[in-house]
């Protein structure tokens, strides 16, 4: 498959900052959550697999990618409510929902202050504990940069966004474990096998999950660039409520992935 495709931008006026998001495919909506300091060109490798099957709609986080910053502080609670500002201007009153690392957390955050907009639930290396879920020598450094960061903000505003960007990292966004056993959705838990997320949180979170399954790949944190095929087949299956798509699409996929790597 092709895996180059076009990212055409849009925006949604959220009051004090327009925010980005592009779309790929027709069918039921699925939105997509990109990690911290990225955009949605993260998913660029996956688009073209799950826009087969869903009307992919990718979004850039308040301060990501393509979308504005804004005034005032940066945290999920403010992009929750981008992201349903975003659902009411695309006129989506429920979408499955997609989110890998940061957006896994805002994908969390949504759901539980926004439960009926969300259909299936994919939390791909979420966490909801930054010190006791992330492992140490990705997490210990995160304090310290912010603080650089934070010395240098004075000199632009550059320096202030990215600032604020890594101390979502550093800071928790207002959920704990037993907060998970609030969401309803089907839900499925996606990491690495070599993931930066503690395994032992990644389990504590499946078990207060009501309706979670889990799915461990081969790869780490980043498992859906390292293999966008498996990884968007194993979303596909879940979403579709199927061991697999079809026989055709399950072999189109591993061997697309194989070519890949050729």
């Amino acid at each position: 498959m092709q895996n180059s495709i076009q990212f055409d931008t849009h925006y949604i006026d959220c009051g004090d900052a327009c925010i980005a998001y592009y779309t790929f495919g027709e069918g039921e909506p699925l939105v997509l959550l990109h990690g911290n300091g990225e955009g949605s060109e993260y998913f660029a490798k996956c688009i073209p697999y799950l826009s087969r099957f869903y009307r992919v709609i990718a979004v850039d986080s308040r301060g990501h990618g393509k979308s504005e910053r804004g005034e005032g502080k940066l945290n999920f609670d403010r992009m929750a409510e981008d992201l349903r500002m975003v659902f009411d201007g695309l006129g989506l009153e429920k979408a499955h929902v997609l989110g890998f690392s940061d957006g896994g957390n805002l994908a969390i955050k949504f759901t539980l202050l926004y439960p009926q907009r969300v259909d299936k639930l994919i939390l791909n290396g979420a966490n909801v504990s930054m010190l006791r879920g992330v492992v140490p020598w990705v997490q210990l450094p995160v304090y310290p940069a912010v603080g650089l960061l934070s010395a240098l903000s004075p000199l632009g505003q550059e320096w202030k966004n990215k600032r604020d960007v890594l101390a979502l990292m550093a800071h928790g966004y207002g959920v704990r474990l037993r907060d998970l056993q609030l969401i309803d959705q089907q839900t499925l838990v996606i990491v690495g096998d070599h993931d930066m997320i503690l395994e032992s949180h990644t389990h504590a979170m499946v078990r207060q999950l009501p309706r979670a399954q889990m799915a461990v790949l081969q790869g780490s944190h980043f498992i859906a660039a390292e293999s966008p095929a498996r990884f968007s087949l194993n979303c596909l299956r879940f979403l579709r409520g199927e061991p697999m798509p079809d026989e055709v699409a399950a072999e189109w996929f591993v061997e697309d992935e194989k070519a890949n790597h050729r």
